[in-house]
């Protein structure tokens, strides 16, 4: 459950998820009132007016186990059959008598102890049994049901359970074995120390991965648990309806501002129960401090530095982030072990605000010598995320994005690549006065409400580029990304390329403070929020992204497109559709864009392309892996498949090693990189630099031994095949306006 803040909280604490600490209220919240509160917001201000009844309550039960054991494999058929037939269609009306948090609680205490039975049982079977990895047993690859929630798939009882189990330990250990095989091999061959040699034995790893499974379960208080059920009251009516906890609000703001309170540094939990030092932010708190080294352990905290030490050994990563966080200006202490193998020691750090400067829109010119010698230029803005301080409305993604065009037209840039991929969107008014910088004053986005209501959102600046564009996406460019995708390709002011379409999300969600509708005298410090979908966004020509996407104008080989990424395989997602044109869209010729033509050279350069012909096949494999969704436990046959894919990747590596470095040379004969990045933009030169090397700007990272043994070469000039075939396709634009404003045959 709640999987968007246990992925952010591996990769930011301090960076990313170190903000104030929310006090722990004097009297325990009543969830049960939250229930009943967020139940009647829900029945009113959700954009399906769905019957609070019976068959909702059947929804809820399903999201709910189905989200606490994703994999169906803790719970049996049978104890779903129970507990349907306790709480299956009782949960609606449990919710509006404030009694919701019983079944809660004791759905969530049947899952706990069937976890801890099944992890038991895992160790057990890791001390006893003896697998000689020589059958022709197979297992199931995914478990996960998609589209939407059954509640059938569970083994059917205990005995199958453990059935179950035995094959997913066995394939553990056949894993684990396969990986460290590859590993010592890989780094006997590069004349290299295996970086496993001092390895735990595989059965004590795995008894330790499972102990960490079991104490992060059994460390869920009644506030957690709260937690994962009124999530999974507000999934029932869409994905993306969700309730958040105060906690996680106040990362959810934090995220949108893309600036945190905290030490600045990245963690990972270890599968011995340690917290491991990842990452530190240049200039953040930990740096500045000096102390914290990459590599440490940490294994304890003191919040308040008042001497209380919490032990946080095999501690949910997220708990380690709360304890961690503080207010600015505020110390913590940490019981660290030291990568060099010294005696544990206490650091204390004052905490302070970090920003994460990666996550900000950058930009870069790339300006280079044509056939004929003269030099052209051209733009790449690269924008991870629509973010915004909405508290003080100092960070907001629209102004930097006009700092990097308007330096962009002064360096006399001709052309724009807009990199979108991955940027799962964020806030409507940037993206909304963000189009207007292309396509100046105009309709943006049409939004309507639950009655049918259409409210036009326009832009309301004039455009400051007006020079040709492409916009790179992929299947995770979701929301904000796709209202802007939509829009330059609905008034044909950009091509659109990338993996087949977006992800499709057409929905708006706004925050509800449920604290504001408790009782009086009711303790509400921690009742949390409520994040209903209130409206649905339509492109300005009238269709939807919802399901559908943005559709790329021009479709490149991309992974993504093989597995289940997008708002079609997610649970209760609501219905594509169509609604009328925007009153006042006018668009640019078509014609503009030579899209035949330019689909055309696309289309010789990616027949003619390694790296797209490597990527259609790995498309197939993967097609073909999840087709069967089957995984052999014969050590002969993984072997003999490990073996396969390694001897591709070498001859992969071997091909690519001597092209990619004829490519670096053209490159460095033909092309300057400046970066245009947003201190950057401050000098009255831009700085040349080289993005091929891997220095990141903005944090220290700690070096895997075990990734360094993977030789791949790196992108040439650090351009990966999508954005250098988006460079290409832009040129041929490029190349193509000009002849024809020669010729006098642009269209108006």
């Amino acid at each position: 459950m709640k999987i968007k803040n246990t992925i952010r909280n591996v990769v930011l604490s301090g960076a990313a998820a170190l903000s104030t600490v929310i006090p722990a209220a004097a009297a325990e919240t009543d969830f049960n009132e939250v229930g009943k509160q967020m139940s009647i917001m829900l029945q009113n201000r959700h954009y399906d007016r769905l019957p609070f009844d019976a068959k909702l309550s059947e929804k809820i039960f399903k999201v709910y186990v189905n989200e606490l054991d994703y994999g169906k494999m803790f719970f049996t058929q049978k104890d779903i059959d129970a507990l349907e037939k306790e709480y299956g269609t009782r949960l609606t009306d449990l919710l509006l008598h404030k009694e919701s948090m019983k079944p809660a609680q004791a759905i969530y205490n049947l899952y706990r102890k069937r976890v801890d039975e099944q992890t038991e049982f895992a160790k057990r079977l890791l001390t006893e049994a003896k697998f000689d990895f020589s059958g022709n047993d197979t297992i199931v690859r995914s478990r996960r049901d998609v589209k939407e929630p059954t509640d059938t798939g569970w083994p059917a009882d205990k005995a199958a359970a453990n059935k179950l189990w035995s094959g997913m330990i066995e394939d553990a250990m056949l894993s684990e074995t396969l990986r460290r095989s590859i590993i010592e091999i890989r780094a006997k061959e590069q004349g290299k120390e295996n970086p496993l040699k001092d390895e735990k034995a595989i059965g004590e790893k795995l008894k330790l991965r499972y102990e960490r499974v079991k104490r992060a379960v059994d460390g869920v208080d009644n506030e957690d648990v709260a937690n994962f059920f009124l999530s999974a009251v507000a999934k029932s009516y869409g994905p993306h309806t969700d309730y958040f906890s105060a906690r996680e609000m106040e990362r959810f703001m934090s995220g949108m501002s893309n600036e945190f309170v905290g030490i600045g540094a990245m963690l990972q939990g270890e599968e011995d129960g340690a917290t491991k030092i990842m990452g530190i932010v240049k200039g953040g708190p930990a740096e500045s401090a000096g102390e914290l080294k990459l590599n440490d352990r940490v294994v304890g905290v003191d919040i308040n530095n008042t001497g209380k030490v919490v032990d946080i050994m095999f501690m949910k990563l997220d708990k380690v982030v709360d304890k961690i966080r503080g207010a600015a200006g505020t110390s913590v202490r940490l019981k660290v072990e030291p990568a060099d193998g010294g005696e544990p020691k206490f650091i204390v750090i004052k905490r302070g605000t970090v920003e994460m400067g990666e996550s900000f829109a950058q930009g870069e010119i790339i300006e280079r010598k044509n056939a004929d010698g003269e030099l052209s230029r051209i733009g790449v803005l690269t924008l991870p995320s629509f973010y915004a301080n909405f508290d003080t409305g100092e960070t907001r993604c629209s102004v930097d994005v006009e700092k990097i065009l308007l330096r962009f037209n002064k360096e006399k840039v001709e052309g724009l690549v807009l990199d979108l991929r991955g940027n799962g969107g964020g806030s409507l008014e940037e993206v909304r006065r963000m189009t207007g910088f292309f396509t100046g004053k105009g309709p943006v986005v049409q939004v309507k409400n639950y009655k049918g209501s259409i409210d036009l959102k326009s832009a309301y600046d004039k455009a400051i580029f007006k020079q040709p564009m492409v916009v790179l996406i992929d299947k995770s460019s979701a929301s904000a990304s796709e209202i802007l995708a939509g829009a330059l390709q609905d008034y044909n002011r950009a091509l659109v390329v990338g993996t087949s379409s977006t992800f499709g999300k057409g929905t708006v969600q706004q925050p509800m403070d449920i604290s504001r509708l408790m009782p009086f005298f009711a303790n509400r410090e921690r009742a949390g929020y409520l994040k209903p979908t209130i409206q649905k966004f339509y492109r300005v020509s009238g269709m939807s992204t919802q399901n559908k996407g943005v559709e790329a104008d021009i479709v490149l080989p991309n992974i993504m497109d093989a597995i289940e990424v997008g708002e079609k395989y997610l649970y209760y997602a609501l219905a594509y559709d169509k609604i009328r044109r925007a009153p006042g869209y006018i668009a640019a010729a078509r014609e503009n864009l030579f899209i035949a033509q330019l689909k055309g050279m696309s289309l010789e350069r990616l027949e003619q392309s390694k790296d797209f012909g490597y990527l259609e096949d790995d498309v197939k494999r993967t097609q073909k892996r999840i087709e069967q969704n089957e995984l052999s436990l014969n050590l002969e046959e993984r072997q003999a498949e490990l073996t396969v894919a390694e001897a591709r990747t070498k001859e992969r590596n071997k091909e690519r090693i001597a092209r990619f470095a004829k490519v670096q040379k053209e490159d460095k004969a033909n092309m300057t990189f400046y970066k245009a990045h947003l201190d950057d933009l401050k000098s009255a030169k831009l700085p040349v630099f080289d993005p091929s090397s891997d220095d990141n700007d903005y944090m220290k990272r700690a070096v895997d031994e075990i990734e360094e043994l993977d030789i791949t070469p790196e992108w040439p000039s650090g351009i990966d095949p999508v954005k250098r075939e988006g460079i290409a396709i832009l040129n041929d634009l490029l190349k193509m306006t000009n002849q024809a404003k020669m010729a006098g045959v642009l269209n108006k």
